[in-house]
């Protein structure tokens, strides 16, 4: 098993214009299963490939376990990938397609039917390996690319967005898959995703990357309960977090958030971090599981308590989605399946005032 230490990594494409990465410096422990994630064109693939051996690496080092890699081939380097597309030999069977690398690599006909058959038992696809990848579904796809990685043994494994060709229904099967084969291997995984639900239920530790730039590294719930910046805290979560821009108020020794159409009250102890931006605009953000229907609150103040018109009521079977409109800023709650207010209709709601975030409207950095 290995560690991989990467430090000040950059990829520059198109003769110098586009950084792609910009330097990246990150720790990865041994058997550590590290979620890469961010929109489109983040960096994460780029830096998955050059931890691979596939990108050339434009600056900066990475180790694999206490070898420097820079140099060393891809094939060399001890590693597995799994890819979007799968790259299955259509003209193989399952069995021809896991054992591929190893013939490749020269290993004995006894030793490759014995790695082929143990990672068909732990994915379960026995009955599969005389069939050729166009008589499987997509789950069975994936399963033997997972298959074709494990029977190499290697050090770290590498997944390039494995889940994005499948149904939800699938992808939820196959991320407790995935985690079953980690307890199993106890290595260590390094995988790349833009779905956020994904980063959020299997990684120990998430690396949220935007424009080639690393903006958190965390576990998953201190990312989501204390974002780094604005950026942050609106790719995790969903829906996204609520965002309304307002200024701050001091008022008797007290502090309020003024949106224009409402003001709440901020919690005491929030006071001292944010003095400095009373009279100034601020960026204030609140999740929507923390914003409830004052009828079904057994307590609540005015302070935290506005009125909102009801745009669109949205049941998702365990849960309700409300659409509310403060008059100059929309946002959504989310509740419980019971309550479903009337549309177009006036009706308050409480703030969870000790759930709210606030960012700097010119740096979006948190202020608390």
């Amino acid at each position: 098993m290995a560690s991989i230490r990467i430090e000040n990594l950059s990829k520059v494409y198109k003769d110098g214009t586009v950084k792609a990465v910009d330097s990246l410096s990150l720790e990865i422990k041994d058997k550590e299963f590290v979620v890469l994630v961010g929109p489109s064109g983040c960096g994460k693939s780029s830096t998955l490939r050059m931890i691979a051996g596939l990108e050339e690496i434009s600056e900066g080092k990475i180790w694999i376990g206490d070898r420097l890699v820079n140099d060393v081939p891809a094939k060399n380097r001890d590693i597995a990938m799994v890819f979007q597309n799968y790259a299955l030999y259509p003209h193989m069977t399952v069995f021809e397609n896991m054992a591929f690398g190893l013939k490749l690599r020269g290993y004995p006909k006894v030793e490759i039917e014995k790695r082929v058959h143990e990672a068909a038992e732990i994915l379960n696809i026995q009955r599969y390996l005389n069939r050729r990848p166009r008589q499987l579904s997509g789950g069975e796809h994936q399963r033997v690319a997972l298959g074709r990685a494990i029977v190499r043994k290697p050090k770290v494994f590498l997944f390039d967005e494995p889940l994005s060709n499948l149904d939800a229904k699938m992808r939820v099967q196959m991320r407790a898959e995935i985690h079953k084969l980690r307890t199993r291997l106890q290595t260590t995984f390094v995988y790349v995703t833009h779905d956020q639900t994904e980063a959020m239920t299997m990684g120990d530790r998430i690396v949220v990357m935007k424009s080639g730039v690393v903006q958190q590294v965390a576990e998953p719930m201190s990312i989501y309960d204390k974002p780094a910046n604005k950026f942050v805290a609106s790719f995790i979560g969903m829906p996204p977090i609520n965002l309304m821009k307002g200024v701050l108020v001091k008022k008797e020794k007290k502090y309020y958030f003024d949106e224009g159409k409402f003001r709440v009250k901020l919690m005491d102890e929030m006071g001292s971090c944010m003095a400095s931006y009373v009279g100034k605009d601020v960026i204030f953000g609140i999740r929507s599981e923390d914003i409830y229907d004052k009828i079904f609150v057994s307590e609540s103040s005015p302070e935290n308590t506005i009125r909102v018109t009801c745009d669109v009521v949205e049941p998702l079977g365990s849960e309700v989605f409300l659409y509310l409109n403060s008059g100059k800023n929309s946002f959504i709650a989310r509740v419980g399946a019971h309550n479903r207010p009337e549309v177009n209709k006036d009706m308050e709601v409480v703030f969870d005032m000790s759930k709210v975030h606030f960012f700097d409207p010119d740096t979006e950095a948190t202020i608390i």
